[in-house]
Parts: structure tokens; C-alpha cells; sequence
């Protein structure tokens, strides 16, 4: 199946997350945190899936350098064929690991300009219930984020700091209702500078972008 996310043509197929239109909304945000970062900035796009957010920010943005990474056989495969579909091979590269653990070894330490990440956000219990229609084509990876649905959120904000530069950025997509529970987590590190959130078209505040502290 093709997929058109932010002027990129995708490629998905079964066990990969569909990227959703609220994923545009900080796929746009972080093209523009990228582009101000100026130079030939370094990007990370963590839980990757398709790789979306790194190939359009790539795409958009020549001089960037994406490093993406994703957990499962199916996401990260794909995340490569698409990359190689759209001849980003020179400039992104796709690890595989939990969380940051796939980028151990390409040098990244205090190197990062911008990490995006739309990690998974719904609970449990609800994947359970009123959501369980989301795992008939999708996978459950992509969705659980644990009893409260912020748990990769709780690692994400955490796992971060080292790979940043002083003065990166971190963005990342949360479900509707999310934005307080993104702020404390934030806030908890004493890292972050005051979160930036940016709202859908109804409104709803559904991604955060929190530049980390330069001193």
C-alpha cells in the first residue's frame, strides 16, 4: 500500500503503523526546528515505523543527516525499503534496538540537533476495549504504551538528554488529553526549557517540542 506523508511517498505493509494526519502536525513542527537548527544538522527519528518523520524531514531539508531507529524486524525493514525506494540511503540510516539502544555506536552522544519521535500512546486497558479495533491491521507495538499510556513517553523524555546537543530539541506526538501529563514529564528532568505545543485543527494540543537546557 502507498501512503503520501508531508510530499513523501511511502511504502506500508503489514506490521507497520499507517501514519496518521495528527503525525503531519509534528512531522511540520520538526521540519522547522531542523531547518532553523541551520548548518548540516543531525536528526534523530526515534520509533521510526515506516521511517515517515525522517525521510520527509530529509526530504525537506538536503543537508540533514537522520539516524532512525525502531524495535521490530517488520518496522525496520520497511523503514529500509523506503529509504532505498527514495534514494535517502547517504543520508538516513535505520538501526534496530529498544528505544536508544540501536543507536549505541554511531557517535551520537551530544551530537543530536532535533530527536522527533511519535511513540506508541494508548493504554493498555484500552487497547483492550474501545480501541481494540486498531490491532485488526495493525501492530500492538505501535499502539501500547502501557497501564497509562505514557510509558515510552516517561523513557522518551529521559533517554533523550544524552544523545542532545545543549540547546536541541526534542518533539514528540501525544494522545488527546496528554499535553499535562507531557509537561510534567518534562518538567520532572529540570533539562527541558519551557515545552512548546502545537494544536490540531480542532484545537487539541496533540505534539510537544521542549529544547533542553544549554548550560
Amino acid at each position: 500500500m502507498l501512503h503520501t506523508f508531508i510530499n513523501v511517498e511511502l511504502e506500508l505493509g503489514p506490521g507497520v503503523l499507517i501514519p496518521r494526519a495528527e503525525t503531519e502536525l509534528l512531522g511540520n513542527a520538526a521540519i522547522a526546528l531542523v531547518r532553523a537548527s541551520g548548518g548540516n544538522p543531525v536528526v534523530i527519528d526515534m520509533c521510526c515505523g515506516s521511517g515517515n518523520l525522517g525521510l520527509a524531514i530529509a526530504n525537506a531539508i538536503p543537508s540533514a543527516r537522520v539516524h532512525a531507529s525502531d524495535l521490530t524486524d517488520e518496522t525496520v525493514a520497511q523503514a529500509r525499503h523506503n529509504v532505498d525506494r527514495l534514494a535517502l540511503g547517504d543520508r538516513v540510516t535505520i538501526a534496530q534496538g529498544d528505544m536508544f539502544a540501536g543507536l549505541a555506536g554511531y557517535g551520537l552522544a551530544g551530537q543530536v540537533d532535533v530527536i522527533v519521535c511519535n511513540p506508541p500512546y494508548i493504554s493498555t486497558s484500552k487497547l483492550e476495549t474501545e480501541s481494540a479495533h486498531l490491532l485488526a491491521a495493525e501492530p500492538r507495538e505501535a499502539f501500547d504504551a502501557g497501564p497509562y499510556g505514557i510509558a515510552i513517553q516517561q523513557r522518551l523524555v529521559v533517554e533523550a538528554l544524552p544523545f542532545l546537543k545543549p540547546g536541541g530539541w526534542l518533539a514528540f506526538e501525544f494522545g488527546a488529553g496528554q499535553d499535562r501529563q507531557a509537561k510534567i514529564l518534562l518538567s520532572r528532568t529540570r533539562a527541558y526549557c519551557d515545552p512548546v505545543f502545537y494544536r490540531d485543527g480542532d484545537g487539541t494540543p496533540r505534539a510537544v517540542a521542549a529544547r533542553k537546557h544549554s548550560a
